[in-house]
C-alpha cells in the first residue's frame, strides 16, 4: 500500500516535470501572446504591504512582466516592523529587488511618517532645487514633483503652494490586528500612480493569498479606486488569486489544477527563474525561519502566479 502511495507521488512528480518542459519551450510564444494583454513595455507598479512580499508571492509576475520588457517599480506600505526588526527588513527588501532585477530608483518604502525611497530617506524638510536636479536623479528620488519644488512631511494632506507641495505621509504598521485605513492607502496610490505615470498595478486579491488583514487592505484600497473610476485613464490593476491551502503548498502539482482554471494571466518560471526567485528569498535572512524554508520548497507561489484583472 506504502509502495502504491509512493508510486502515485512519483507519477504525479513526473507529470508536473512534464508540464514543466512544455511550458519552458512554448515561453517565448506565450510571452508575445501576454505581451498583447498586458502592454509591452508598461510602466508597472507591484504594491506589497511587506518586506519580503515581493519575493514571497509576486517573484514569477515580477520575472514574467521583466520578460515582457515592463519597467518595474515597487511601492511597499510598510517596513515590516512587527518583530522590531523594520531596517533591517528594509536592507533586505533591497537587496531582494536587485536579484530580481528592480533598481532601488524604482523602490519606495513608507515607514513611520517617512519616505523612504532606494537610496534615501526623508526625516524632515528638505530644499530641492532645480540646479539639483542630476544629483537627485543620482540619490534616486522617485517623485516627479521633487525636480523644482520641496517636500514637507506635514500633518496635511497634500496642499499646492507657491513651489510648495506638502504631503501626508501615514503610518501603516505591520500588525495583522490593525485595520489601515482603505482611504487613506487609497489616496497614497493614486498619488504614486499619477506622478509616476504607471499604466499597470499589480498587487493582492480580496482574500490576500495569505489572509493577511494588510494585504487585504491594498486590494481594498484599490478596488475603492478602480470602481469610484478614480484611476488615470488606460492604468490597469491586475490581482494576484489566492488559493486554497492544499494548491497552495503543492509547488509546481498545482499547474494542471491552475491551467484547467480561468485566469487573465499566467505567469510560470522555468528552472533558471525559479533559483532566482529562491535567490531573492533568501536575501530576507531575518525572516527564514525553518517554516519559511519550507514554504520556499513547497509553495506555488515561488513557481506559478495567476492573476485577474479589475
Amino acid at each position: 500500500m506504502e509502495a502504491a502511495g509512493l508510486l502515485g507521488l512519483a507519477a504525479a512528480a513526473l507529470l508536473a516535470w512534464g508540464f514543466l518542459r512544455v511550458w519552458d519551450s512554448r515561453e517565448r510564444t506565450k510571452s508575445q501572446e501576454q505581451a498583447g494583454v498586458l502592454g509591452d513595455g508598461s510602466r508597472t507598479l507591484l504594491v506589497i504591504a511587506h518586506p519580503d512580499d515581493e519575493a514571497m508571492f509576486f517573484a514569477p509576475t515580477v520575472l514574467g512582466l521583466a520578460r515582457l520588457g515592463h519597467r518595474l517599480s515597487l511601492l511597499c506600505f510598510s517596513a515590516g516592523n512587527f518583530y522590531n526588526q523594520g531596517e533591517i527588513r528594509k536592507k533586505e527588501l533591497l537587496q531582494s529587488c536587485d536579484v530580481l532585477g528592480i533598481p532601488p530608483s524604482s523602490i519606495m518604502i513608507i515607514d513611520n511618517r517617512q519616505i523612504i525611497t532606494g537610496n534615501q530617506r526623508k526625516d524632515e524638510y528638505e530644499e530641492i532645487h532645480q540646479d539639483q536636479r542630476e544629483e537627485n536623479e543620482r540619490s534616486a528620488i522617485l517623485w516627479k514633483e521633487l525636480w523644482s519644488r520641496s517636500l514637507e512631511v506635514s500633518g496635511g494632506w497634500r496642499v499646492q503652494g507657491q513651489g510648495t507641495s506638502r504631503f501626508r505621509i501615514w503610518d501603516f504598521p505591520d500588525d495583522p490586528s490593525v485595520q489601515w485605513d482603505t482611504e487613506r492607502v487609497a489616496s497614497i496610490l493614486l498619488q504614486h500612480i499619477e506622478m509616476n505615470s504607471i499604466n499597470l498595478v499589480v498587487t493582492f486579491d480580496e482574500g490576500g493569498v495569505s489572509g493577511h488583514s494588510n494585504h487585504i487592505a491594498l486590494y481594498a484600497a484599490m478596488r475603492t479606486l478602480h470602481s469610484e473610476g478614480r484611476l488615470p485613464k488606460g492604468c490597469s490593476v491586475l490581482t494576484l488569486q489566492s488559493v486554497n491551502v492544499l494548491r497552495k503548498y503543492i509547488s509546481l502539482l498545482d499547474l494542471p489544477f491552475t491551467l484547467l482554471r480561468r485566469q487573465d494571466v499566467l505567469f510560470v518560471l522555468t528552472s533558471k527563474e525559479v533559483a532566482q526567485a529562491k535567490r531573492a528569498m533568501s536575501c530576507h535572512h531575518s525572516q527564514l525561519l525553518w517554516f519559511r524554508r519550507l514554504y520556499v520548497l513547497f509553495s506555488r507561489y515561488m513557481r506559478i502566479n495567476s492573476l485577474y484583472f479589475l
